[in-house]
């Protein structure tokens, strides 16, 4: 038997959306872009087009029936979207290499050139980010840190070493309440996790908000309470009679 290649292409789909208000308020067709990839289990996972032919924001999942039912393929759109997707990928690449040899306005270059085509990719932000505040540019860090709290996906765990390595960045430079509704953008999406509470706690440590500090910091070790750095955290609180 021939093997049956992956799913991967360009597919649209047409919705009704509504328009305007009121007595002016009307439905008309819109023709919905998508890039599809078939992951595994006949699951495809579906990623929509920014206005320049790039995936960006959630993904979301149908089966393989439903986008070979609902979904009409765009085989001409196929080579830009791809082409356009390398050349981010690549940039951002480029961009990481630049920054870690501290060569950071190379390194905001190649992010900056990732952006143009997706402006909401995790890792050019991030990186873009840290690039300014290595360089002590904070007015233009408090830009990209404000367009960083409102992509969902940028606290997800496939970014978690960026996510640490940028609340670090923040708390030395002293940039402690950005640091800290940093960290509560996370935990609003994963409060689960005893690290970002943590973190929380050492923001708060930071601006000596001793009260919010052991809330965060006991938040923390009701999830692990084997957590090292926070039981010394509590442990200092309490013996310095701060909490």
């Amino acid at each position: 038997m021939i093997p049956v290649s992956p799913i991967e292409g360009v597919f649209s789909i047409e919705r009704m959306a509504k328009i305007g208000t009121g007595t002016t308020a009307r439905r008309v067709n819109q023709t919905a872009l998508y890039y599809a990839r078939e992951v595994e289990d006949d699951m495809i996972e579906l990623q929509g087009l920014n206005n320049k032919n790039v995936p960006f924001g959630e993904v979301e999942e149908v089966t393989k029936d439903q986008l070979l039912a609902d979904y009409l393929p765009m085989p001409q759109l196929f080579k830009e979207v791809v082409g356009n997707l390398r050349k981010v990928q690549k940039s951002v690449a480029r961009g990481d290499k630049f920054r870690k040899r501290g060569e950071n306005f190379t390194a905001e270059y190649e992010y900056a050139n990732a952006l143009n085509l997706d402006e909401q990719n995790v890792r050019a932000n991030f990186g873009i980010g840290l690039c300014l505040l290595a360089r002590d540019e904070d007015d233009k860090a408090r830009k990209v840190f404000d367009r960083i709290i409102r992509i969902e996906s940028a606290f997800s765990e496939d970014h978690k070493h960026l996510f640490n390595e940028y609340g670090i960045a923040l708390r030395k430079k002293k940039l402690t309440g950005q640091a800290v509704d940093y960290y509560k953008r996370a935990i609003d999406l994963a409060d689960n996790d005893e690290n970002l509470w943590y973190n929380l706690a050492r923001a708060h440590f930071d601006r000596k908000d001793w009260a919010k500090c052991g809330e965060a910091v006991s938040r923390c070790l009701a999830l692990d309470p084997t957590h090292p750095e926070g039981k010394k955290m509590l442990d200092y609180l309490t013996n310095k009679g701060l909490i």
